[in-house]
């Protein structure tokens, strides 16, 4: 049964203008991923725009435990021909193990054509397969950016502060802020079980703009250790913020045991509480109840060093899609993933990124999700966050835990040898 699109005029106009494509009438289509809710209906959206523009027939299934699922599946034999992968550890272990087919013939130099930063996801894509050598399996659609700075423009006007561009400036203004009286950063770690993950994505943030990518690359897989010199010299990169009592909301020790939802409120209390929170695009969510991002809430992109000549590089997550049981019209729908139109019929609904540098810009369907957009257009390099690709125990567990005890004082050597120590016995 065809999918009904919604009224949006947008999505309809993205079918009535776009080519047609090859006809696949008859033909059915079976993907899973991990979207359900208001997210599947959006994705079906835009599988309703494919089946339009080709006959297909598209089942989509959504699930909370997709990652569980689609193993089982793989290995059962019966695994849906497109799987969409929140991450790219599953799908570099499903390609070694022969549960992935590479992409089309040129969809390698697709990527890097027409991606901003395009080797980095023909990169965060390529694995090895079980004869050991690497091909492109995973498309990436849909993109999560976490290299923001939060502030409200009022508190900056008011004190006379410019948006930093460049580190430099960024640290230059950290210190005018406590020169002036007042608290530059609202920093919180706290997250029940999960305490101590923000810390992980400063520390990431702060890799890609002290070493060049290879650097950030072997450190999560560990042929960079963990307490290498360039790892503990990032670490108090997170430290040069977060470790200053006249730098922080409530001190340096309040860092760990402030809540990361609670964290950003200091921005919108008169006289504000701090200046500036860097957190990732799904913040504004833990923000006072009617505020309005571009007016009463803004952001900007947490700077690179103008000394280090790293370009701009960009840390987020994102969905990669594969290709689990083949078909020509598997092979299909990866191409449609090519066309424009198959990112502004997400852009023009919410809560959507791509690096597509051809997309029509003016589709998106809010001015904000629009300007985190160019910040990703920019990016000179992309990085997925890396402590969702290290090892459970240390991504999720001794990364957490070390940087916790490293905004309580202890030395960044420290916890970065006690990091390194929970990894080696992994092994």
């Amino acid at each position: 049964m065809k999918k009904t699109l919604y009224s949006g005029a947008a999505l309809l106009a993205l079918v009535a203008g776009a080519a047609q494509a090859q006809d696949l009438s008859g033909q059915q289509l079976t993907i899973a991923g991990p979207w359900i809710g208001a997210d599947q209906e959006m994705v079906e959206q835009v599988l309703a725009v494919f089946e339009e523009k080709t006959g297909a027939d598209v089942r989509y299934v959504g699930s909370d435990s997709f990652e569980q699922q689609i193993v089982i599946d793989a290995e059962a034999g019966s695994a849906p021909n497109i799987a969409v992968f929140p991450q790219p550890g599953l799908a570099a272990d499903m390609a070694k193990r022969g549960f992935l087919s590479p992409l089309p013939e040129g969809t390698e130099q697709w990527v890097l054509d027409n991606y901003a930063a395009g080797q980095s996801w023909v990169d965060l894509g390529s694995y090895a397969g079980p004869d050991g050598n690497k091909a492109l399996y995973g498309f990436f659609y849909k993109v999560d950016l976490k290299s923001l700075v939060w502030y409200v423009p009022e508190n900056f006007e008011d004190a006379g502060y410019e948006v930093p561009t460049t580190m430099e400036e960024l640290k230059a203004l950290t210190e005018q802020i406590v020169a002036d009286g007042e608290t530059p950063w609202c920093i919180g770690l706290g997250s029940g079980g999960a305490t101590g993950w923000p810390a992980t994505d400063w520390v990431e943030d702060m890799m890609l703009r002290t070493q060049p990518p290879e650097v950030y690359d072997g450190w999560v897989s560990n042929e960079v250790k963990f307490d290498d010199p360039r790892v503990v010299a990032a670490i108090d990169e997170f430290g040069w913020f977060a470790r200053n009592d006249a730098f922080v909301s409530g001190g340096a020790g309040a860092v760990a045991s402030t809540d990361f939802r609670d964290s950003p409120k200091g921005l919108f209390t008169s006289p504000p509480q701090c200046y500036m929170h860097r957190q990732a695009s799904f913040i504004p969510a833990f923000f006072p109840e009617g505020t309005v991002v571009g007016e009463d809430a803004d952001f900007f992109y947490f700077p690179a060093y103008a000394e280090k000549d790293l370009g701009q590089p960009v840390l987020g997550a994102g969905t990669l899609w594969a290709i689990t049981s083949a078909s020509p019209v598997a092979d299909a729908f990866i191409e449609f993933l090519e066309t424009p139109e198959a990112h502004e019929a997400w852009m023009s609904q919410k809560g959507f990124l791509t690096p597509h540098k051809g997309v029509d810009k003016s589709k998106f369907g809010d001015p904000t999700t629009a300007a985190m957009n160019e910040i990703l257009l920019g990016a000179t390099t992309f990085r997925f966050d890396g402590s969702d690709l290290m090892p459970g125990g240390v991504g999720a567990g001794s990364f957490w835990t070390g940087m916790v005890d490293y905004a309580g004082g202890e030395p960044a050597a420290d916890v970065a040898k006690s990091i390194q120590e929970s990894w080696d016995a992994l092994k």
